[in-house]
């Protein structure tokens, strides 16, 4: 279920296996959602540590000391490394 994480290439956030903490790159979404996430630290550049990945449906995240729930589909547009 899981891909090899590599520190060098950025991947989806939705395939971050947890405990792991990345840094976040780019954010491919519509202007809407863009602005949102940045208005929850979701940031590029700002550093998260994925607490739980069930696959599908919610997916948990602490940014700048804060839980963050986003959707399966959310977590595939944030890429990380």
């Amino acid at each position: 279920m899981w891909r090899r994480f590599d520190e060098g290439r950025a991947i989806p956030l939705s395939m971050v296996e947890p405990g792991r903490e990345v840094t976040i790159v780019e954010i491919r979404a519509g202007k809407g959602l863009q602005q949102r996430l940045l208005s929850m630290g979701l940031i590029p550049g700002e550093r998260a540590r994925v607490l739980n990945n069930w696959g599908r449906g919610p997916f948990l995240l602490q940014v700048k000391g804060t839980r963050v729930a986003l959707g399966y589909g959310v977590a595939h547009k944030i890429l990380v490394i």
